[in-house]
């Protein structure tokens, strides 16, 4: 059988999870697909912080996403296009673990799962619900990445920085974005499980496990999703950077609003979409890998729990 072709299995329901399918198989799935997604895409992810850095230090001005690979590379090592990605591993597991678990039980609860007929409204619900579950748990994590992006720091571990950050900014540095965060990541996750859940069912109307349709409805609704919602991105990288800024206006930023303003100041409306390009081209294969991973590793699960063939 070809990798793409979709698995016919009679008596399987993919889509609508068996009552014996538990939280913790969900949950391993989304830890699953969580790091899989930042890990592989994580050297664009660091471009874009660096491209949407206000006020960036005068080795850090990129005139576009290719300047500012060829730069960082040849300057600071490859190595450096990884620097940070701890975080990212050691935050994306228990983040997704609890995204996708609320995501299943959020769209069931809702008929999200009723083969008849297309839910938007309960897509765009369950994605809700999941971004604010797992941001909750995210945003330090997150906050760290990027202190450990932006140019010239000095941060040598997670451990280190989160350390520094805590003593010098206090508790609630890890926690300034996540306003800004939410008001990003609802729309965004809203928009992308809805456009996610049509697309599948355009490509796959018979709703079985199929490996292409994943990837390829994944890739769109991500690309769709960020690209519609990077101004606010832009916005919460301000804010989780703006400890490690010159600018005493950038320091003492304090909540969205402030930071809109300043950005507008320095760049007018095309500051709010500076980095929209590597922001799409990392979530476009991201949001490919994290629902092709989830799938497949609920599908094996469900399978397991049917007594089924994995294979």
């Amino acid at each position: 059988m070809e990798a793409h072709s979709p698995i016919q299995i009679d008596e399987y329901d993919y889509e609508g999870l068996p009552p014996n399918f538990s939280l913790a198989n969900n949950m391993l799935a989304g830890a699953f697909a969580g790091i899989a997604e930042h890990t592989v895409m994580y050297p664009v992810d660091l471009l874009k912080t660096r491209m949407q850095i206000v006020n960036p230090s005068p080795g850090a001005i990129y005139s576009g996403l290719t300047n500012a690979f060829t730069t960082i590379t040849r300057i600071e090592g490859a190595q450096s296009l990884w620097r940070g990605m701890t975080s990212v591993i050691v935050g994306a597991g228990p983040a997704h673990a609890v995204y996708f678990a609320t995501y299943e039980a959020v769209k069931q609860a809702m008929g999200g799962n009723e083969r008849s007929t297309h839910h938007p409204l309960a897509a765009a619900t369950s994605g809700a619900c999941a971004t604010i579950a797992s941001d909750a748990l995210m945003n330090p994590f997150d906050v760290i990445k990027q202190r450990m992006q932006v140019h010239g720091s000095t941060h040598k571990s997670i451990a280190q920085c989160a350390r520094r950050v805590y003593r010098h900014e206090g508790l609630k540095a890890f926690y300034v974005s996540y306003p800004t965060t939410l008001c990003m990541t609802v729309p965004y996750t809203a928009l992308q499980f809805m456009a996610y859940e049509f697309i599948s069912k355009v490509m796959n109307p018979s709703r079985i496990y199929d490996p292409l349709t994943h990837c390829v409805a994944g890739g769109l609704a991500g690309g769709f999703a960020a690209g519609l919602t990077t101004p606010l991105d832009v916005i919460k990288t301000l804010l989780q950077t703006r400890g490690e800024a010159s600018d005493a206006k950038i320091r003492s930023a304090k909540g969205l609003m402030v930071a809109a303003s300043i950005i507008k100041h320095e760049y007018g409306y095309s500051g709010f979409f500076r980095g929209w390009r590597p922001r799409i081209i990392t979530a476009m294969p991201s949001t490919a890998i994290c629902w092709s991973s989830y799938e497949m590793a609920k599908a094996y699960f469900v399978r397991n729990s049917e007594g089924l063939s994995v294979l």
